[in-house]
């Protein structure tokens, strides 16, 4: 018995991009049970819109311009906008990488950063997206990123000048 194309995308978009779609909803809704309720919105509209996805991007990408509009939808609710989400990165999901108490300044750097610099600072440098996919998932040019991209880290520079150390 062969198994269903879409049934076997959806396996293996699951095995591949849960996790890095999980910290990204975190990141955003700052609240793990939305975070996993915004992956798995995600994956149910992959899933329903399946047959309309035309490959012209990557599945990453795809995966992320969903998730990130379910993010949006979360938090324009009532009950997002009435709710003190406040982040703490030892409510981060886990990630691949081992975790060290080092990276709990960057975190928090990172997470306290204007919205629209920290959502490319996330998507760059944690979710590991290129200048072009980044252009595809948000819908702006690549100039624009990459301006967000050098202010975030001018802005993390400073924030962090006096945190890094070297071990002796």
């Amino acid at each position: 018995m062969n198994q269903d194309p879409r049934r076997a995308w959806l396996d293996a978009a699951i095995t591949s991009w849960e996790k890095p779609l999980l910290r990204l909803c975190f990141a955003y809704l700052c609240d793990a049970a939305l975070a996993e309720d915004a992956v798995q919105e995600t994956f149910f509209k992959a899933w329903k819109n399946y047959g309309r996805f035309r490959g012209e991007a990557e599945d990453k990408t795809w995966l992320t311009r969903i998730a990130i509009n379910t993010c949006k939808d979360l938090m324009k609710s009532a009950w997002a906008r009435n709710t003190d989400r406040s982040v703490t990165p030892d409510a981060l999901p886990e990630g691949t990488a081992s975790w060290d108490e080092q990276d709990d300044t960057v975190t928090r750097a990172v997470l306290a950063l204007p919205a629209e610099l920290k959502e490319v600072t996330l998507l760059h440098w944690y979710q590991g997206m290129t200048l072009k996919e980044m252009a595809k998932v948000l819908r702006i040019p690549r100039s624009t990123i990459n301006y967000r991209l050098k202010k975030a880290k001018a802005i993390l520079k400073k924030e962090l000048e006096d945190w890094y150390f070297e071990d002796e």
